[in-house]
């Protein structure tokens, strides 16, 4: 897939929490970008390629995925459990760790199919309440 022409600008609105546009505008500020724009614009760049790269992860693989969620938000915990038990055939173990009080790091070991390791990682961070999620895997060569 090959960049867009950036020539043409179009004007997009969002809505965000306060406290991720603060957390943002003080990343933008310390990597010096002139705008809250530009710093939107590389972040989407960014995402992009990312989105690429998850798109090559192919053939066997071993992987972990790393975690950082609220463990209020309702029911969020039983659909992790339950993605972790609908993907238990590629899923060889988990850690959960308590970070603070409201958010918890859980990292997951896996081993199979890119594309299904992939699968459990597109599942978990489309969750609600999910801050971020990162997949991570190696090929398998015997």
């Amino acid at each position: 897939m090959s960049p867009e022409p950036e020539s043409e600008l179009s004007r997009i609105g969002i809505s965000l929490p306060q406290g991720l546009l603060d957390r943002f505008d003080e990343i933008i500020h310390l990597r010096g970008y002139s705008s809250r724009s530009e710093g939107i614009r590389d972040s989407i760049r960014a995402y992009i390629t990312h989105y690429q790269w998850m798109a090559d992860v192919k053939g066997e693989r071993q992987g972990v995925i790393t975690m950082v969620y609220d463990h209020h938000q309702r029911g969020l915990m039983q659909t992790i459990l339950d993605i972790q038990h609908e993907y238990g055939y590629v899923i060889q173990a988990s850690l959960h760790s308590h970070v603070t009080h409201d958010r918890c790091l859980e990292v997951i070991l896996l081993r199979g199919e890119g594309s299904e390791l992939k699968r459990v990682a597109e599942r978990l961070m489309s969750q609600k309440g999910v801050e971020s999620v990162k997949l991570t895997t190696i090929a398998v060569k015997d």
